[in-house]
């Protein structure tokens, strides 16, 4: 599956954003979805996954509140609205998608990777 994220950008502290990562390619619907982030000098991290049904979600800690991770499968799309942004969230995001069979935050189970988008929040 191939998959194409959008909607980065730069935002005041406090913003937000919508991102959106649109799949082609092989049945959507067949993967659990994901939002990584990875900014400069740090390691990719887990941001956001959703079941291939999307009833259920998972969030790293520091989002928790702020992030929601949603997905239309008549669409091939998965999206992450961003709200409260702070500085510490600029990185550029990732989604990717997992054949696994199950909704995980393990990089290392997904088998498909969007190209990123960049992500700045301003103090």
């Amino acid at each position: 599956v191939q998959l194409q994220a959008s909607g980065g950008g730069l935002v005041q502290a406090g913003g937000s954003l919508r991102l959106s990562c649109a799949a082609s390619g092989r049945t959507f619907s067949a993967y659990d979805m994901a939002w990584f982030r990875q900014a400069p000098g740090k390691e990719r991290e887990f941001v956001a996954a959703v079941s291939r049904s999307g009833i259920s979600t998972y969030y790293t800690d520091s989002v928790k509140g702020r992030f929601t991770i949603s997905r239309d499968n008549a669409k091939s799309t998965v999206y992450l609205q961003m709200n409260s942004l702070k500085p510490e969230d600029t990185a550029v995001y990732y989604c990717a998608g997992a054949s696994v069979g199950f909704t995980t935050n393990e990089a290392d189970k997904y088998d498909y990777w969007g190209q990123g988008t960049q992500v700045t929040v301003s103090s």
